[in-house]
This record gives structure tokens, sequence and C-alpha cells, in this order.
């Protein structure tokens, strides 16, 4: 009998996505009230969310959201894929929120009033950025005003995520020049100290013994990018692979290293080869070897992920300490 109801078990066949998706979406209560706070929230912002006429003439805080993505040289691209990361990340949740107990929590109505308040601090102070703050805010309030503390507790991750749509832009000018200086430096003692090249280091320009070849790590060459970008996929990994918050925030962590190491082999590279080959030749390695940073973080997260293993049975989602 045992045998028979464990064959009945595995022959019982999977929902398709579209039945599973009305599943999911059957055991959400209130949704047309969810649609309603949420059509009147995204109103708000559409029509009234960008106050900065003079950067992108348009009042719609998602068009200035979008333009910023998508600026030529933009260090922001990202935030385009950001949503769609959240969406999927919350179905990959979705059995966890179906067991939820969904009730209305009125206390979260204060949430939304401070995401107003970050909107009307934003419009008036004419900082899309706030805004886009208090857009995210007062999301979150309206999941839990309709579904609850619950609801708001589990899905804190990965709507956290939401934070990487907030574009940095000349922001990051305070985070690119330190990291232009520690990655020249890096790479010209490497070079130096450990490949015994003659090479020379003015700032974030780096020199040949002659001066014949030059190369000098631009904001471009930081590693801003690869930088937000591992931060992201750092934060999925942890919270995808972990149930304990300090091998989550190991796993953040590691992103500043990680970047900064990738970024110094691909600058040490170009400078050796420029040193020995020519300053085109350099370049051109330059122009060739963009993966090598994503290439050794991605090496260096599976590193870190197999120390970090954590052998622990899924019913004990208890957060360690």
């Amino acid at each position: 009998m045992a045998e028979s109801a464990d064959n009945s078990a595995a022959e019982e066949p999977k929902l398709g996505f579209v039945a599973e998706f009305k599943e999911f979406l059957g055991v959400l209560p209130q949704k047309n009230v969810f649609l309603v706070l949420l059509g009147a929230w995204v109103a708000l912002f559409w029509f009234l969310g960008n106050s900065t006429f003079g950067y992108v003439d348009t009042p719609s805080l998602f068009s200035w959201m979008y333009t910023a993505y998508n600026a030529p040289g933009s260090e922001d691209s990202h935030g385009n894929l950001i949503p769609f990361v959240v969406l999927g990340l919350i179905w990959w949740k979705r059995d966890e929120l179906k067991k939820l107990e969904l009730q209305a929590c009125p206390l979260a109505f204060g949430v939304i009033v401070l995401g107003l308040a970050f909107h009307i601090v934003g419009f008036i102070a004419q900082q899309p950025r706030i805004s886009i703050v208090g857009l995210i805010t007062g999301l979150y309030g309206i999941m839990g005003l309709v579904w609850g503390r619950q609801w708001m507790r589990h899905i804190l991750f990965p709507f956290f995520l939401i934070v990487f749509c907030i574009p940095i832009g000349s922001l990051a000018n305070v985070i690119t020049f330190p990291l232009r200086l520690l990655v020249s430096e890096l790479a010209v003692g490497v070079a130096s100290n450990v490949l015994q090249l003659d090479i020379v280091r003015e700032g974030t320009m780096m020199f040949d013994a002659d001066r014949t070849f030059q190369y000098d790590v631009a904001p471009a060459c930081s590693g801003i990018r690869s930088l937000i970008t591992l931060f992201a996929l750092t934060t999925i990994f942890g919270f995808v692979s972990y149930r304990s918050t300090w091998r989550r925030g190991v796993m953040m962590l590691s992103s500043l290293p990680l970047a900064v190491l990738g970024n110094v082999l691909r600058i040490t590279t170009v400078v050796v080869v420029g040193d020995v080959y020519g300053s085109e030749k350099g370049l051109l390695i330059e122009q060739k070897l963009g993966f090598v940073t994503f290439l050794v973080a991605i090496v260096g997260v599976m590193i870190l992920g197999h120390f970090l293993n954590e052998d622990r049975p899924v019913e004990n989602d208890a957060h360690e300490e």
C-alpha cells in the first residue's frame, strides 16, 4: 500500500505555469484593493513624479528612471532588469508565500505615508532619487496594508533588491576616484614588486621607465559598474543559498574585494602587455579583457560559497547568529 501511495504521488502531474500562476493569485486576498491602491500610487509618480524638467522634460518619474538607465555611458543600465529579477524571485518563493496567513495590517499605512513624505521632499528639492526611495517605500507599505506583516517580513527579500533601481549617476564619483587610486596602486605594486617591471605611477596614470607607454585608470575602468553588478549578484546568491544572517552578510561584503581583485588582475595584464609589447597591444588587451573582472569574481563567489556551505534541514529556518 505504501509503495502504491508513493507511486501515485510520483505520478501526480505538475501544474503548468499558467495554472500555477492562477493558483498563486487565488491565495492572495483583496486583490482588487491592492490593484486600486497600486494604480493610484503609480499614477502619482507618473503624473507628478519628476520636477527636474531641465534634465528630462517629463513629469513621470518612470521616464526619468528609464532615461537615467539608458543614457550613453550610463553605469545604471542594470536598473532595467532589476524589476524582472525581483518578480522572478517572488515567484521562486511562491510555495513559502502561499502558506502565510494574509490579513490587512492598518499599521502599514504609516509606511505609505513615509513613502509619500520622501516623495514630497524629493519633488520639492528636485531630487528624483529621493522620490524613488518614496516610490519603493510606498509599494512596500501597500503590500503590507493589504496582505499584512507576515507578507512584509517574507517579501523583504527579494523586495530589498529594488534599491538597485535607484540610479547612482554622478554620485558614483565619491566611490569611483578612490577605486581608481586603489586599483592603480595595487596594479603597479604587483607589476613592480612581483613581476619586477619598472612601472611608475602618478595618481591614476601608469608609465614605463621611458614613458613610451602610459595607461590611465579612467572612471569607466574603475570597476564601479562591476562592483554594483557584483553586489547585486552576491546579495541574490547570499539570500537564495543561505538562511543564516552572517553568511549572507559575508557574501554581500565579498563583492568589494572580489571586484577590486578582478580589476587589478585586468589592469596588471594591460600594463605588462603594454610594457613588453607596446602601448597599442596593451590598449587592445584592455578592450578585450573586460570579462576578466566578472570571471574572477564568479570564481571567487564559488570558492567562498564552498567555505560558507550551509548544511542544515530546510525546516530549521531560524537565523543563525
